[in-house]
């Protein structure tokens, strides 16, 4: 059986890998600057952002991105807000707080930052001056953790308090394909995130590609630090050719017409997770939140976990404390309607 633990367990999608080989005799020179590949693929993304005027970048991963994006827009004071699921609070080992800025996290608990929780926190943070760490920018991602999909309304909302405090966004955008493919994304574009945000990435590590991300930078401040910070903390890819090439294949237009291979890609895991999570409901499954992109998590018991874990690799998510977990099951550009219906012939024997 396939496995569903993640959406980077496969290589690269054909047409990468083809331009990866195509371009493989190719001397070019090293890291990003004056490099065809990167300059082509700086050209398709500002023009998918419907911006000429912003910096486009490339980290290796989204942890890389993640540390350089947040702390290129801190000062040593100051912290970044965001939700206690962040992946900046939870799953990147201290890494913002080792670079020496602070995670300054809400109570709010769905994934989706609101204003009214970030608005807590700045006042809890601001009660006393000089003393207390002073929130510096606005950490949000899309996909949430639990795979939430950021409409145009809760996005704005908060976009709209940030500025009214005078503090950039960054997205984290590892999942961002299957976030603006989703049918949940409400009016939400590439575009739109483009004109609110100071920084934000397009993630290529989890959508088709070997690794990397792309980052679109407007901020000042960040456009400042940012070739700093990438070389100072070990971000900066001597073959950075090999991500220009990357997203110059995902976002080069077919010649025939329709859309760019990153947005097909992305849908692709979309309707292979909607398919898995429509079958699993229909077996009796208890899902977890209400994920509308490629991840999907359910409820169930440990045996049932066990059972799932070892024929597809699924990933334990929480656990319940009443022998009940949450478990994950991650589809991707790969995932194949023949595989999601091999999981749920599996999943009728359990259920």
């Amino acid at each position: 059986m396939r496995m569903f633990r993640n959406d980077y367990s496969e290589g690269a999608a054909p047409e990468v890998l083809a331009a990866l080989v195509a371009t493989n005799d190719e001397q070019t020179v090293g890291y990003t600057e004056g490099d065809p590949h990167c300059e082509r693929a700086r050209e398709l993304i500002r023009a998918a952002c419907g911006r000429d005027d912003v910096d486009v970048e490339f980290c290796v991963g989204g942890t890389s991105a993640n540390v350089i994006g947040v702390t290129g827009l801190l000062r040593d004071w100051e912290g970044a807000v965001c939700t206690p699921d962040a992946h900046i609070n939870v799953h990147e080992t201290g890494a913002v707080a080792a670079c020496g800025r602070t995670v300054l996290p809400t109570d709010d608990r769905d994934g989706f930052l609101t204003p009214e929780a970030a608005e807590r926190v700045w006042r809890f943070q601001t009660s006393t001056g000089r003393h207390m760490t002073r929130p510096g920018c606005v950490y949000i991602s899309d996909t949430t953790e639990l795979g939430g999909v950021w409409d145009l309304e809760r996005f704005d909302a908060i976009c709209d308090w940030a500025d009214e405090r005078g503090l950039p966004v960054f997205l984290d955008g590892a999942r961002l394909g299957s976030a603006l493919t989703s049918p949940a994304a409400g009016g939400l574009t590439l575009e739109h995130i483009a004109a609110r945000c100071g920084g934000f990435y397009i993630g290529g590590t989890k959508n088709g590609l070997l690794m990397g991300e792309a980052m679109v930078i407007s901020h000042p401040r960040l456009r400042e630090a940012f070739p700093y910070l990438q070389k100072e903390r070990g971000g900066l890819l001597a073959k950075g050719r090999l991500l220009g090439v990357q997203f110059e294949a995902a976002f080069e237009q077919p010649a025939g017409g329709g859309e760019a291979p990153y947005w097909r890609l992305a849908r692709n895991a979309n309707e292979r997770a909607l398919r898995l999570r429509s079958g699993m409901v229909e077996l009796g499954f208890e899902p977890y939140g209400d994920s509308a992109s490629n991840q999907q998590f359910f409820v169930m018991g440990t045996e049932q976990r066990d059972a799932f874990e070892a024929a597809c690799g699924c990933e334990t998510f929480y656990d319940l404390g009443d022998g009940r977990v949450v478990a994950r099951f991650v589809c991707s550009w790969a995932t194949a309607e023949k595989d999601v219906d091999e999981l749920l012939a599996l999943a009728s024997t359990l259920a």
